[in-house]
């Protein structure tokens, strides 16, 4: 009998029936907006990580903070314990870029609102900062406006240099603007945005690189991510 009022008062607290189809529109509005905030990432973003793979990660994460806003909206001892919890919490995976960053609390603002019952605020919010986005895709310089990251790493000895890959790209007709420089003593790592008028640009430029330095390690990637 104990028993059976245990399991009544976990899974049938009236209060917490009652909430329960307000609960399940809020989980589906949030993974609706989590879904269209990753196709927003991968069509208007411009970080030089794989922004396919990265925006996987939006639709958990806003279901994720709606679940955990929802439970302890209305308990200061639950709040108290999530703090609690999280602070043991540590993140390995390094936030390369900026932009990233700004997505991932996109995604957990979308959560917090949604949990915390404000979602007529949160819709409309979401779609103004997408217009936004648009409106800053619009004005983005030409520069920016190449079909692929290339990222060159060269090591000591024969370090190549950020002049001469540029030069080297100026050659074979490529656009490029410079994203990331990492020069240390021992080895060089650049990033750049490049457009190729001509795809056989791309094999010659290689080959001018290996004979600048054999060693050089060369990453081509579309600007819009990987499709796996």
């Amino acid at each position: 009998m104990e028993l059976q009022n245990s399991l009544t008062e976990l899974f049938w607290n009236p209060v917490t029936v009652d909430s329960i189809p307000t609960f399940a529109i809020s989980l589906l509005t949030a993974a609706a907006l989590g879904a269209v905030l990753g196709q927003v990432y991968i069509r208007f973003g411009t970080a030089l990580s794989n922004r396919r793979q990265f925006a996987r990660n939006f639709l958990l994460l806003t279901v994720t903070t709606t679940l955990i806003i929802s439970i302890v909206k209305s308990s200061l001892a639950l709040s108290l314990g999530l703090v609690g919890a999280l602070s043991i919490v540590r993140f390995r995976a390094a936030i390369k870029e900026p932009e990233e960053l700004a997505f991932l609390f996109m995604a957990i603002s979308i959560g917090l609102g949604l949990g915390a019952g404000q979602g007529l605020v949160t819709v409309v919010a979401f779609i103004l900062i997408l217009g936004l986005i648009a409106l800053r895709s619009l004005n983005r310089p030409q520069s920016d406006s190449g079909n692929l990251f290339l990222t060159i790493n060269s090591s000591a000895p024969g370090k190549l240099t950020s002049q001469q890959i540029l030069e080297a790209l100026s050659d074979v007709g490529a656009t490029a603007s410079l994203r990331r420089l990492d020069d240390g003593p021992e080895t060089m790592r650049a990033s750049f945005r490049v457009g190729f008028v001509d795809p056989q640009g791309i094999e010659t430029f290689n080959e001018a690189m290996r004979k600048l330095s054999p060693s050089v390690e060369i990453t081509c990637l579309e600007d819009g991510g990987l499709n796996h």
